[in-house]
């Protein structure tokens, strides 16, 4: 009879008292069920609807810690404001940690769970700050041979919400695409898919640097909203590429707004007379994060024909069905090298990612600050 393995599992904690903990717990990892897998868990990325759940709506200027080494616990005061939305949380340890990649070291009797015994695997399914995870054998993506767990431990968020969102535009009748904040790891990735796919992609950036990076790897299409000639380039792209569908990473202030108004600028300069209706050609913005949790402002000077929505990976792959989840599945794997390829800037254990130095960095959510965590490191 084998052991039952124990390791370490990062959790978040909000207490009563608007305190958020977190902190580090040794869990003992039962036996897989027939169609489950004991991952030894070796890299999992910190992507921002990671930040969500690890520190919510807590104030990060606020952070001490207490103890040290597999001791240390982090809290952060919860402002009055914030603790409503956090009241269904109180009193429950909660792991996290949304993708990650290792080893499966333990099988479930079926037939499914045995083959993937000793494979290198992505897993989706939360709980992913730990050493080892126990888990369904079909939420499991077997990497290609020669790829590593930090190669491939962002294999499904990043990657399908790539597709998810070029997936959605042919679903519904758009031919090309903007996405701001796009010199993320998320941004690149659209653009090398949209490059390879022939789609037009135009990208929405904050610095110019980020305007060089993008182009770097070959986009064509790339505005700086921190320049005063943002609107007007803004609207030259829409006019260039016919961009009536915008992914808006950031959520809040007025850029869903601003989007909106240049592609009906862009629109109008096809409609033949005047309409006080604005133009009928329908544009469609979805938020799919929050890098700004502040208000989302809309100035009504785009017609009437528009639509603003929410867009979350995990119903779009409802939506389509297992057939084709697994179909963006085994494009991912097969390009989880170039088109899908991540990059950190820095890799850290499970107890350096509690040091206050480090979530100073990586809780910025900055573009090109993303943190690699490798539960196996000492």
């Amino acid at each position: 009879m084998r052991n039952d393995l124990t390791g370490l599992e990062l959790r978040s904690t909000v207490s009563k008292e608007a305190v958020l903990e977190v902190s580090l717990e040794k869990v003992t990892i039962p036996e897989p069920e027939p169609s489950e897998v004991v991952v030894r868990v070796e890299a999992a990325p910190i992507n921002p609807s990671d930040l969500g759940l690890l520190f919510g709506g807590a104030d990060l200027s606020t952070a001490t810690t207490a103890g040290s080494g597999d001791a240390t616990v982090v809290s952060l005061q919860i402002p009055p404001k914030m603790m409503k939305g956090m009241a269904a949380r109180v009193g429950h340890s909660l792991p996290v940690g949304n993708e990650g990649a290792g080893v499966v070291v333990r099988a479930g009797s079926s037939a499914e769970a045995q083959a993937l015994m000793g494979k290198t695997v992505g897993m989706f399914g939360g709980a992913m700050y730990a050493q080892f995870r126990r888990i369904e054998s079909g939420q499991c993506l077997v990497l290609p041979q020669g790829t590593s767990a930090s190669e491939g431990a962002a294999c499904f968020v990043n990657p399908l919400t790539a597709l998810g969102m070029v997936e959605t535009m042919r679903a519904e009748g758009h031919t090309a695409l903007v996405h701001t904040a796009a010199a993320s790891n998320l941004g690149q990735m659209l653009q090398k898919l949209c490059s390879a796919d022939g789609v037009e992609l135009v990208n929405i950036v904050r610095k110019p640097e980020q305007v060089d990076l993008l182009k770097s790897i070959g986009a064509t299409h790339v505005v700086d909203s921190s320049t005063a000639s943002f609107m007007d380039d803004l609207v030259g792209a829409l006019a260039a590429t016919g961009a009536t569908l915008a992914f808006d990473a950031i959520g809040g202030g007025k850029v869903a707004s601003s989007i909106l108004s240049c592609m009906e600028a862009a629109a109008s300069r096809k409609e033949k007379g005047y309409s006080r209706y604005g133009s009928t050609t329908h544009k469609q913005v979805y938020v799919y994060g929050g890098l700004d949790t502040g208000p989302t402002e809309l100035t009504r000077n785009f017609g009437m024909a528009w639509g603003i929505g929410g867009w979350l990976l995990t119903a779009f792959l409802r939506k389509v069905g297992a057939e084709a989840t697994t179909r963006l599945q085994a494009r991912v794997a097969s390009e989880i090298k170039t088109t899908f390829a991540s990059h950190y800037s820095k890799a850290v254990s499970l107890v350096g990612a509690l040091r206050l130095e480090e979530i100073a960095v990586y809780a910025s959510k900055a573009t090109g600050e993303k943190y690699l965590i490798e539960p196996q490191r000492e």
